[in-house]
């Protein structure tokens, strides 16, 4: 038994256009906030020894970092030739993750600099202002710019294999042992390419999987323009399969035809929808109930924003049920967003993959995800259903990774201790 059941047609409508950047407000923003970092920390660079030359070298960063930020969404703008565009991208997303580093840091330095300031000023501690405006100065430049470096290198690797057990209530015998390797947030686009997704696939492969689930954002542009990119994913090898659900940046892609190209590249999309996976030999079960028993509904959601693109693609964990055989108690939900949860959890799932907020990605950005989901990362329990959650396969914008590693999980279902 390894049958899709439907739970709600699909609507063909004319793919929705990528929605495109606001260039002009972005450049502005961006200039403004480099020349803010420029007066924080250039004059008290020019004082250090040696004092001009490293100041200059600050200056130029800082100048291309400011002219080069837009070129990711102006490429397409700028001639013909597919390879500057490639390169303009490239040099854009790290002057961004670069960037990113300089003002969070500039920020906390003044703002260090300003408690430091009342403390004194209360206090009547003598500070040496001079030597604690250079070398913070220092640091600021020195901290953004190892760890893009060391950012950079963790996210163009390829990603480590993340073993997680799922200790399910009531599993059964059957289903014990049964793995998912779970793919999310590769972002297949500027910076990711053929031969990154192509390692991705034979690390997957290795490990055996009996499915493989892929949570949503693949992909970060048209199906003309990717096409051969992702066409590696044909190759993913797994007993029942694999599983794809849209995330967000799918919608923004055009998810339409994205989710026809996934399908003539033999992936199963679950569109609010499940399929039933028979682990026995159905010669061997002695019993309807305990071939049911055996087996595992597999159900996937949309993204938890996909009706703002698409009436029909609204998502609905309960709709992804419909149909689905009682007898059947394991119940996986394949949703991108972990707020998809609380919804499931309520449809009586028993465990819930996800991704979406890729672990925060880098520094600071980690501590702003618990303000739009409620779990960040790794295995959480809501009422009587798990919820992992992905930091992702490979990585959005910037080419940068720090303090949120990215994965290729391998879940393993385990029976629950009493």
């Amino acid at each position: 038994m390894h049958g899709m059941r439907l739970a709600g047609g699909v609507s063909r409508a004319v793919p929705e256009p990528i929605v495109p950047m606001p260039i002009r407000p972005l450049s502005a923003l961006t200039a403004l906030l480099h020349v803010y970092i420029a007066l924080r920390l250039l004059p008290a660079l020019a004082v250090l020894t040696p004092a001009w030359p490293l100041a200059l070298l600050a200056l130029l960063a800082l100048a291309v970092s400011a002219l080069t930020i837009p070129l990711p969404f102006m490429s397409r703008r700028i001639g013909r030739d597919a390879s500057l565009g490639t390169v303009l991208k490239w040099v854009g997303l790290i002057s961004m993750g670069w960037f990113s580093s300089m003002f969070v840091l500039t920020l906390v330095r003044d703002t260090g600099l300003g408690l430091t300031w009342l403390a004194s000023a209360l206090g009547g501690a003598q500070v040496q202002w001079a030597a604690l405006k250079q070398w913070s100065a220092l640091a600021v430049l020195a901290l953004a710019t190892a760890t893009s470096a060391i950012g950079f290198f963790n996210a163009r690797r390829t990603a480590s294999v993340k073993r997680v057990d799922v200790p399910i209530q009531g599993l059964p015998q059957a289903l014990e042992g049964f793995t998912i390797a779970q793919l999310s947030d590769i972002h297949v686009g500027p910076t990711i390419r053929h031969s990154y997704i192509q390692r991705i696939v034979d690390a997957v492969n290795r490990l055996g999987a009996d499915a493989i689930a892929i949570t949503g954002d693949l992909v970060d542009g048209s199906v003309a323009e990717l096409r051969e990119h992702i066409a590696p994913l044909a190759g993913l090898r797994a007993r029942h399969g694999t599983f794809v659900v849209t995330g967000n940046h799918e919608y923004y892609a055009g998810a339409h035809a994205w989710i026809d190209e996934l399908r003539r590249l033999g992936l199963k999309v679950l569109l609010n929808e499940h399929v039933v996976l028979q682990t026995r030999n159905v010669r061997g079960a002695q019993t309807d109930e305990e071939l049911f028993e055996s087996a595992l509904v597999l159900a996937g959601v949309t993204d938890f924003t996909a009706g703002h693109f698409d009436a029909a693609h609204a998502s609905d964990p309960h709709l992804a049920l419909h149909d689905a055989p009682p007898l059947v108690h394991t119940r996986v939900l394949l949703a991108h967003q972990p707020r998809s949860a609380t919804l499931a959890a309520a449809a009586g799932y028993q465990l819930q993959l996800s991704g979406h907020t890729h672990g925060g990605q880098f520094f600071p950005w980690n501590l702003f995800v618990p303000m739009q989901q409620p779990f960040t990362a790794g295995l959480h329990r809501l009422h009587d259903m798990w919820v992992y959650v992905s930091r992702g396969t490979g990585y959005w914008g910037p080419p940068k990774r720090f303090g949120a590693p990215s994965e290729i999980t391998l879940l393993t279902l385990v029976p629950a201790k009493p």
